[in-house]
């Protein structure tokens, strides 16, 4: 009998901590020593938490999803205990159901506690095994899927982990690395934290890197992680940071909160990038060479997840909500470090391109108020961003300052409403700002007129936008060989691609891409200038001015593949992919070759590549019927993929191919081999 009531008052314990906590418990800090395993993909070791007691419960719990207890529960007072000799000094009622540990115990108001235990995962998402690399994505996903914690952002809690790992690798984490132990073949990293997070905000990486460091002009070090193969592709991946930092420290009025600040790439990562606190993970697609630089690199992803080191990590929202107090925040401060390096007309071009993305939203009858936590990315990120530069047009730089500084410094480390920022910019503008939360915040309707308003403050985009070709004159031929900006000759060309003469081709590097995007039609006239654009530093006009040469003039075709044979292009072999394809429909180039490079071509689907470059090579085998056994396995063991848009690319295609007769048989036999 006495059992069988312990086990139903666990149970209606259980049924009454399920909701939200924060008002009863508030949890200091956790401290885990972890064994990180590749080869049996889990984690485990000891772990320690530390709460205080908000008010008289018999429960309360850790988020731990996919987790088991390995030990009992003790009550630490500090001392470690040796399991097969030493007796526990108190074990704690506990209990694993519906991912959470939850503890019993006459918890009274303002005590503190500090419990022990051991714990293993075999994490199914938030953490990623990806061929040498470990790397972990807690927002959207839950770190409690290999680290017991608290799922609700409103718990702030200092993480200290220590991660034991195989020697011949880097191992990151949120934090100072004060300590490493080296052994003959594993090495224990030790990381402190020193103030208090959001749990989605832990972070661990694992690889083979080497490291670059500067130090910001206020003594932060700045640690830039690449792939040891990757040494001349440091300078163009990670150019500007420092100034960035600088910038945005000045900027903001507030120090950098953190202990130092972390950048490191990653394989097949989930996002762009991830502000996890002091340790920004990014994606390798985002690692370029000179050449690349010019037509995709970091410098924007880079900014927006510095900025957020203050704006989502510092002062975290309360709930989806008040989303954009984290994401319009940072792409509106990643603005302003642009505008700090490229200039004034950058900036309002990049507020330009945001307000045509939220234009067609609106045209699509999608928008959204800016409070609505179910709001898209667009209205979150480009709406809020926007909201922020009118506001400060509204107040003036000097009181919109000032409301940063004080909002930042009363909510550190701790959470944020929207009212909390707007009170304080009312503060120190003096001014009833209702207004501008009703049409800017919670009306669904974008203030258009606002917006061009605002541009129009700026001459560059007054010039842009009164520029139109639609109808060819003498005066677009003259449009291209004038002062105007590039931003509007390249508009300029988009209107009379049809009409372009060689002198257009004396403009820039981003002008000249225009042309090879826009003039597919090559008038023999300008072919000698056209062909210039394969010499041009952008894989990006490279690949377009290729394919319209090679389909302008089949006579020449030989010519232009050897020009071009030894270009790879972007992390997905954007020039590289085509190359193949053109190759292997020019039948009198190569013809020994032509199985050589369909298996090179098909080699870029498999596994060990990089998503975007197995997408790409997917795309042309398609586009050329070129799928054999070895792409369709490839393409079946993609749509379980981690990463959901490569999974959802995949089963696309996949049901694409279903439909054609040439492969739907061998794709029964492939998924009944697996079955």
């Amino acid at each position: 009998m006495k059992l069988l009531f312990q086990f139903i008052i666990v149970l209606f314990f259980f049924g009454n901590v399920t909701a939200q906590q924060t008002g009863d418990v508030d949890f200091k800090k956790i401290e885990a020593n972890l064994n990180v395993s590749t080869y049996s993909k889990q984690v485990d070791g000891m772990y320690f938490v530390e709460f205080e007691i908000l008010k008289d419960v018999d429960s309360i719990y850790l988020d731990a999803k996919n987790i088991k207890l390995k030990s009992e529960v003790w009550e630490d007072s500090g001392i470690k205990p040796e399991f097969n000799n030493n007796p526990l000094e108190r074990t704690i009622a506990s209990k694993v159901s519906d991912g959470k540990i939850v503890f019993f115990d006459k918890f009274k108001a303002g005590k503190k506690f500090r419990f022990g235990f051991r714990y293993e995962s075999i994490p199914k998402k938030a953490m990623y095994f990806v061929d040498d690399q470990i790397w972990t994505q807690g927002q959207g996903k839950y770190t409690s899927n290999w680290l017991p914690s608290i799922d609700d952002v409103n718990d702030k809690i200092e993480f200290d982990l220590s991660i034991t790992y195989e020697n011949g690798y880097e191992v990151l984490a949120n934090g100072k690395l004060i300590n490493r132990d080296i052994g003959e073949e594993f090495t224990k990293w030790h990381y402190d934290m020193q103030n208090p997070m959001s749990s989605y905000l832990v972070a661990l990486a694992i690889g083979k890197y080497n490291k670059k460091t500067e130090t910001s002009k206020s003594g932060i070090p700045l640690e830039y992680y690449y792939y040891p193969e990757d040494s001349l592709k440091v300078e163009p991946t990670y150019r500007y940071i420092k100034q960035m930092f600088d910038f945005l420290e000045e900027e903001i009025g507030f120090a950098y909160p953190w202990l130092n600040y972390k950048q490191v790439p990653v394989k097949d990562f989930l996002y762009s990038g991830m502000e996890n606190t002091s340790l920004t993970i990014f994606s390798d697609g985002f690692v370029v060479d000179s050449i690349g630089y010019n037509d995709k690199n970091y410098i924007t992803v880079n900014a927006h997840e510095l900025a957020h080191q203050w704006f989502g990590d510092l002062v975290t929202a309360t709930s989806g909500a008040h989303h954009w107090l984290q994401e319009g925040f940072a792409t509106y401060y990643a603005l302003l470090a642009e505008r700090d390096i490229f200039g004034e007309d950058h900036y309002y071009w990049q507020l330009f391109e945001n307000a045509q993305e939220l234009i067609a939203q609106e045209e699509a009858g999608q928008s959204t108020s800016l409070l609505d936590p179910k709001s898209s990315s667009t209205t979150f990120y480009k709406k809020g961003a926007w909201a922020l530069h009118v506001l400060r047009e509204q107040v003036g730089d000097s009181a919109f300052k000032d409301a940063v500084k004080v909002y930042l410094n009363t909510h550190q480390f701790g959470n944020v409403k929207t009212s909390d920022f707007i009170s304080e910019v009312e503060k120190t503008s003096q001014q009833d700002l209702s207004e501008f939360v009703d049409v800017w915040l919670t009306s669904v309707e974008l203030p258009e007129d606002a917006i061009v308003k605002s541009l129009k403050k700026s001459e560059f985009m007054r010039e842009y936008l009164s520029i139109d070709c639609t109808e060819y004159s003498q005066k677009c031929k003259d449009y291209l060989v004038s002062n105007i900006s590039d931003k509007a000759k390249i508009k300029v060309v988009s209107q009379i691609s049809k009409h372009i003469e060689a002198e257009a081709f004396r403009n820039n590097l981003q002008v000249r891409q225009a042309i090879a995007q826009y003039v597919s039609e090559i008038p023999k006239e300008i072919k000698q200038e056209y062909e210039s654009l394969l010499n041009d530093k952008s894989y990006v006009t490279i690949e377009a001015a290729l394919y319209n040469l090679w389909v302008n003039f089949p006579q020449e075709r030989i010519k232009y593949l050897q020009k071009t044979k030894d270009i790879k292009g972007f992390s997905d072999y954007n020039v590289r992919l085509l190359w193949l394809v053109l190759n292997l429909n020019t039948i009198e180039f190569e013809p020994e070759k032509k199985q050589d490079i369909l298996n090179e071509l098909i080699g870029y689907s498999l596994p060990e590549h990089h998503f975007e470059l197995r997408m790409n090579a997917f795309n042309y085998l398609k586009l050329i019927g070129g799928f054999d056994e070895k792409a369709i396995k490839s393409l079946l063991q993609a749509t379980k993929h981690h990463n959901w848009r490569f999974s959802k690319f995949a089963k696309e295609l996949l049901s694409q191919l279903e439909n054609e007769d040439a492969y739907k048989q061998l794709i029964d036999k492939l998924k009944n081999e697996q079955d």
